[in-house]
């Protein structure tokens, strides 16, 4: 008996599966195949990304603002406290030196570093120990305000430093003697006159202050000599008006 059998050729055998490129293409209508769909990506036009960056950096800006606002302040109190502050001056006691309204720049560093001389214009706590009570809420303003030169401590007071500890100071003839020399002093404010005082030996770690307009000045002639540890600093110069910038 002949192999009668049909053989029949298996899949793997001589018949591979269709691949994509055996695949038909699709046509359109008038029989031309079509062309494959291209994916396009949307771009953001340039314009609208600028304007989203500009946004954000501006809320950024007001968001970072009570935080610089408030490390300026930061600084400008240790500046205060430590290096250098703003007097503001309210009275005509160191006329023709300073004017009123004058604004003054005092060093607290000068005598951390060097002595007190004569003829230093200085700032020193109220010696009549003059009670200020305030609020909280009264303290911070004023302690702002005094940071930027806005005002100045009602407990402070401005003058000229004339004799130092150990020395003797007397007013006679409306001329100041300093151990028994007299002083040559070119700022006191013209037509300045004052009464006999002294002689007074000025004791150890004290000062003797006067107002440069002697007719209008309280000074050591009416509380006496100043504590050395009072002397808050030394002004050095007129910050304010511009017009009248100049070192003391």
């Amino acid at each position: 008996m002949s192999d009668a059998h049909t053989r029949f050729p298996r899949p793997s055998e001589g018949h591979d599966k269709p691949s994509v490129a055996d695949a038909a293409p699709v046509v359109d209508d008038e029989g031309e195949p079509e062309a494959p769909e291209e994916t396009e990506e949307t771009e953001v036009p340039e314009e609208t990304e600028g304007t989203e960056q500009a946004e954000e950096q501006h809320r950024s800006f007001w968001r970072e603002l009570p935080v610089l606002v408030l490390v300026a302040l930061v600084i400008a109190v240790l500046i205060k406290t430590f290096i250098v502050q703003a007097f503001w001056i309210p009275s005509g006691s160191m006329q023709d030196t300073l004017e009123i309204n004058d604004r003054v720049l005092v060093s607290k560093l000068s005598y951390r570093f060097g002595e007190v001389e004569r003829g230093d214009v200085v700032v020193f706590d109220d010696p009549r120990g003059t009670a200020n009570r305030e609020s909280v809420m009264e303290s911070v303003l004023r302690n702002l305000a005094e940071s930027v030169g806005l005002s100045t401590p009602k407990s402070e007071f401005i003058k000229r430093i004339v004799a130092l500890p150990g020395e003797t100071i007397e007013i006679a003839d409306g001329r100041v003697l300093v151990d028994g020399v007299p002083l040559d002093e070119p700022y006191v404010h013209p037509g300045s006159r004052m009464l006999d005082f002294g002689p007074e030996v000025i004791p150890a770690g004290r000062y003797f202050v006067m107002g440069d307009n002697r007719n209008r000045s309280q000074d050591s002639r009416s509380f006496g000599p100043i504590e050395e540890e009072s002397v808050v600093g030394r002004a050095f110069v007129v910050l304010w008006p511009i017009s009248r910038w100049t070192g003391l």
